[in-house]
């Protein structure tokens, strides 16, 4: 812990919060008044933190609709929880990185989606024309707590920062004005739950590896390549067994399926049929940007034409980050 508070360790945290931005918590406190609030109550804070009494506030709950229906929930902390989050992330990711899967590509540093998305075409080239592909049934909203806290006490020793993030993962849910406690699930969020997703899908990665299959997982996207349908059933089934047995997850059914790579779609990408496979936009993908952009050309009659292609440029660099580089200009 006391790595935690260490001087340099917090003033990363904290450019990095208020780099970030971000809504308010429960605490209606707003980043751009935190500054003074913290200088006040900082040395309070860090005796708690040092003492293993600091108790975590309740995230505000936040649905935002996913593209194909439904709704992806969201725990926002507040901005204090955020710094200590991200100050313990900076100091467990070191730790943990090392153990993690050359086919794991979420959130590490030095990887992304695209690295994902070639080597995913490179196991298609080299003649693994089938595809397992997992969709865990709302996997951060059933993360089981004692399961992943065995991961994470594997590497670390000290009680203060086990009960801290065991802390953080059972924060109640603030939705109306009132919270309700959580027993299991590590809501998106927060600095610390993307470390902690892939802590524990580290076990599957090793399942994966011992087996000998190609693969390659983005948080909780998994896709693996393998030579023929029967073959990927028998994965398939093995996979749901594991999960289901080992880590206390469901794959979803109805968003998983053994098929061609270029019938379905990872990270927004196809591929095509041929021999030396190529990467395509995927269709649905194409869809979702294509209403963002009519909804942006509604919404700017009326507006003047610098504030439409601000808020174009806003979806096109984000297109630009995942596909290819393009921007609307004067």
């Amino acid at each position: 812990m006391e790595l935690v508070v260490e001087k340099a360790n917090l003033w990363r945290a904290y450019q990095r919060v208020m780099e970030n931005k971000g809504a308010p918590g429960v605490d209606s406190l707003a980043v751009s008044a935190f500054k003074p609030w913290l200088q006040e109550h900082w040395p309070q804070i860090r005796t708690a933190l040092l003492d293993g009494e600091y108790m975590p506030a309740a995230v505000r709950k936040v649905e935002i609709p996913k593209p194909n229906g439904g709704v992806r929930t969201l725990g926002i902390p507040t901005v204090l929880d955020r710094l200590i989050q991200q100050a313990l992330h900076q100091v467990l990711q070191p730790l943990f990185e090392p153990e993690f899967s050359s086919s794991s590509y979420g959130f590490r540093p030095g990887r992304n989606a695209h690295q994902a998305v070639q080597a995913a075409l490179a196991y298609v080239a080299e003649g693994g024309r089938w595809v397992v592909d997992i969709d865990l049934e709302k996997f951060f909203d059933r993360v089981n707590h004692d399961i992943l806290m065995a991961r994470v006490a594997r590497k670390i020793g000290d009680e203060r920062v086990l009960k801290l993030i065991r802390r953080y993962l059972e924060a109640g849910m603030m939705e109306g004005g009132i919270a309700s406690l959580r027993t299991e699930g590590t809501p998106q969020g927060g600095p610390l739950s993307p470390l902690l997703s892939n802590i524990l899908l580290t076990d599957l990665d090793r399942e994966l590896e011992h087996r000998g299959h190609r693969f390659c997982r983005y948080a909780d996207d998994c896709n693996i390549y393998v030579r023929s349908k029967k073959a990927g059933e028998r994965v398939m089934t093995a996979m749901t067994r594991f999960l289901s047995i080992k880590l206390n997850l469901k794959i979803n059914a109805d968003k998983s399926a053994v098929a061609r790579p270029w019938a379905r779609k990872f990270l927004g990408y196809s591929m095509t049929w041929y021999q030396k496979p190529k990467l395509r936009i995927a269709e649905a993908s194409l869809k979702r940007f294509k209403t963002k952009m009519r909804e942006v050309f509604r919404a700017g009659r009326g507006h003047s034409l610098n504030q439409t292609i601000q808020q174009l440029n806003l979806i096109l660099r984000g297109w630009v980050n995942l596909y290819g580089t393009f921007e609307v200009k004067l």
